[in-house]
């Protein structure tokens, strides 16, 4: 039985790593310079999983003996059955995230394949707000804010990568002592427009957690 260890972030360090190693044996031809792409690709990825058994550390290292496109592809997917499925979470318990919200629309939760999302994230066209919902600490978060499409690509600061951007500013519930019942703060950046790409690039939660943990704190 195939137990799961890999988060969907760190099945793209995988991908991405994998990538490097497909390009460099197409464009390099020095076999010293082939052997440290093929060094360095093995150990970004087997330095994620510090505690992994030796059956599956081998099982990553083989990335270096990879050759052929066939390779690659055979390497991605024997790795599917390890993935760790973003938690469940019902209709309700996102409801309750978001009490305020009596007529939240919530995706359709049966059309998300959990096995490739880092965070939930929607948008309502109608209001202007976007949604995302992580597990952080072994408890659902739920941040609401504005969003605003910037009709332009950029790099997003969660998965730093070029694409379509919206502009996300969430109000932060930290209010200094002694502060006026109008004090508020926003928080905001720059994120993919399309959570669902975001999601398949993002390869560090950092920025993601440091965000949520500056809204919500």
């Amino acid at each position: 039985m195939c137990k799961p260890f890999i988060r969907n972030h760190q099945y793209n360090v995988i991908k991405k790593q994998a990538g490097i190693m497909q390009n460099a044996l197409r464009t390099i031809a020095d076999p010293k310079v082939l052997e440290s792409v093929r060094f360095g690709t093995e150990s970004k990825i087997v330095e994620m999983f510090p505690d992994v058994t030796d059956v599956r550390k081998q099982m990553l290292e083989e990335i270096s003996t990879l050759k052929t496109t066939e390779d690659f592809q055979k390497y991605l997917r024997e790795f599917e059955p390890y993935l760790l499925e973003f938690p469940q979470v019902t209709a309700k318990q996102i409801q309750q995230l978001f009490p305020k919200n009596k007529k939240l629309k919530i995706p359709d939760l049966s059309a998300i394949d959990n096995r490739y999302l880092t965070y939930l994230s929607w948008s309502d066209i109608s209001t202007n707000k976007m949604f995302l919902v992580y597990q952080l600490n072994g408890q659902f978060i739920g941040v609401e804010g504005k969003y605003t499409p910037t009709n332009k690509k950029g790099f997003c600061f969660l998965c730093n990568r070029h694409e379509e951007l919206s502009f996300f500013s969430a109000i932060s519930k930290k209010r200094p002592a002694n502060s006026s019942p109008d004090y508020y703060k926003a928080v905001g950046n720059y994120l993919c427009l399309d959570s669902h790409e975001c999601n398949k690039n993002i390869t560090d939660i950092a920025s993601l957690e440091k965000f949520i943990d500056t809204v919500i704190r």
